[in-house]
């Protein structure tokens, strides 16, 4: 068991209120970590913070906010065993999973440390005689990053390093559902600000109890120095953090839910597409936001799929990842095991046939595949994030488009054809923000435009795009010579 504390100012400490609340292990119920429970008065205190250390960190140039970054990837990787060990007790992720977590963020905050000298502008011409027009990109002030639990590393990372290098200080909220692999990841950006003589208060960590939620999250949002807010989550929450910000006209980036097509043409390598559904629809258990939801095939080749896949998954057995190394870990509640196994029960009731898997009574799950699924069924709609999975039999390749689009999400998707030319106009036409071709959905890199379109969001992080979202651009003109008015 561990215990950790709030990273406020600089110091690490108890709330106000000295509550603590603890997150049990979801494959025992034991207790994995006791975290101090912030208040809407710590937070804000932690606001301000980060407000004091804006002029110091945005002042300091671009190689020295490098140095920091670098510091932190070391640091990140120096914690490489204690936020492998902390990802498995407080989200029962497998080991798998959580070393690429770990090597994954560091390579995310070595691409923020190289952006540093990439937050550039431009000059532009103007109609005014002797006038010098700039387009100047500069720090937003304070970000508050909010991340969620699933790839608590990664997405982290995310919240801090890139607000980081474009001159922002931040507050990032981690998770009640793992605050001590966010405090540990808050301990190496701090240690590393340190160490190179810059304000420790430029990244501030609260945690609070899962009931002062919505308290906490209000206080930082209504701030008037919080200027950037980008959250990582479900839908549901997705919109009443958007809600809020619109309340106090805060710009806002959100990653929410998805329902990932993987469509598989008549004419696709089946081994290949088997191979990508499998990984994209069931690492980590299928809680992933960009984890393939919905196996869209064509009819002519659908039996072959669904054996080749059903073949694939058949030796993912889930393990405790406390005890071996495993591929697959354990969900991280109760409550998703009884949301997949009301999912399979609605499915087989209305006509679904199971081809591999079954309902479970633990967070053990094993992989679930389901074939035939239609419209009427749950599954056909709802995000299971977990490791039950559909196939959906089209006609040709309009109505696998149909199919893909026939949901609110929108963040990835992927398709399989042996005709790239066919397979792009099709990429064109589904609507999500991302799409790979004869890859897997589940797929990031931290220099590419990451981010989703209808209920899955909206903004970009990730290279250039992530610099336009946590930077303001300004217009600023220098009059060079005399100017000429009408009175």
């Amino acid at each position: 068991m561990k215990e950790i504390q709030l990273l406020i100012d600089g110091r690490w400490r108890e709330g106000r209120s000295a509550e603590r609340f603890v997150r049990r292990c979801p494959l025992d119920g034991s207790e994995a970590t006791w975290a101090a429970a912030a208040t809407a008065e710590d937070a804000v205190a932690a606001v301000e913070a980060a407000d004091r250390a804006q002029a110091a960190w945005s002042g300091a140039g671009p190689s020295q906010r490098r140095a920091v970054l670098e510091r932190a990837a070391q640091g990140i990787g120096t914690r490489k065993n204690a936020l492998i060990e902390a990802m498995m007790e407080e989200t029962g992720a497998g080991r798998l999973w959580s070393e690429f977590n770990v090597l994954q963020a560091q390579v995310m905050v070595r691409e923020a440390a190289a952006a540093t000298t990439r937050v550039s502008g431009e000059v532009i011409p103007s109609d005014v005689p002797g006038s010098l027009a700039m387009a100047v990109r500069q720090p937003a002030g304070v970000v508050l990053g909010i991340a969620p639990w699933n790839a608590p590393v990664i997405l982290g990372v995310r919240a801090i390093a890139m607000p980081l290098a474009c001159g922002n200080t931040v507050v990032l909220k981690g998770s009640e559902i793992c605050p001590r692999v966010h405090a540990l990841i808050a301990e190496a950006f701090h240690e590393a600000l340190v160490e190179a003589g810059m304000p420790g208060a430029a990244i501030n960590y609260i945690v609070h109890a899962p009931a002062a939620a919505g308290e906490v999250v209000e206080a930082m949002v209504a701030h008037a120095a919080v200027r950037r807010v980008n959250f990582t989550g479900s839908t549901r929450v997705g919109r009443l953090i958007a809600a809020s910000c619109a309340r106090h006209l805060k710009p806002v980036l959100l990653e929410l839910g998805g329902k990932a097509p993987l469509v598989v043409l008549a004419d696709a390598d089946l081994d290949a597409a088997a191979q990508a559904a499998a990984f994209g629809a069931y690492l980590h258990s299928g809680q992933i936001c960009m984890s393939t939801e919905r196996l869209i095939v064509d009819a002519s080749v659908a039996d072959e799929f669904a054996a080749r896949l059903a073949d694939r998954i058949s030796g993912l057995v889930p393990r405790d990842p406390r005890q071996a190394d495993s591929v697959l870990g354990a969900v991280v509640d109760a409550e998703t095991v009884h949301r997949c196994n009301r999912m399979i029960d609605d499915a087989l009731a209305k006509g679904a046939v199971l081809v591999h898997g079954g309902k479970a009574d633990s967070p053990l799950m094993a992989p679930v595949l389901l074939d035939r699924v239609t419209a009427e069924m749950a599954i056909y709609r709802e995000e299971s994030f977990g490791p039950v999975k559909g196939i959906v039999r089209v006609d040709g390749p309009e109505q696998a488009v149909r199919c893909a689009n026939d949901t609110e999400y929108g963040l990835s998707s992927a398709i399989f054809s042996r005709d790239l030319a066919a397979a792009l106009a099709l990429a064109r036409r589904i609507d999500s923000g991302i799409c790979h071709i004869n890859g897997p959905t589940v797929h990031d890199e931290p220099q590419m435009p990451f981010g989703g379109v209808k209920a899955s969001g909206f903004g970009r992080f990730g290279g250039t795009a992530g610099i336009d979202a946590f930077t303001d651009l300004r217009w600023i003109t220098v009059q060079t010579g005399p100017r000429s008015y009408p009175f």
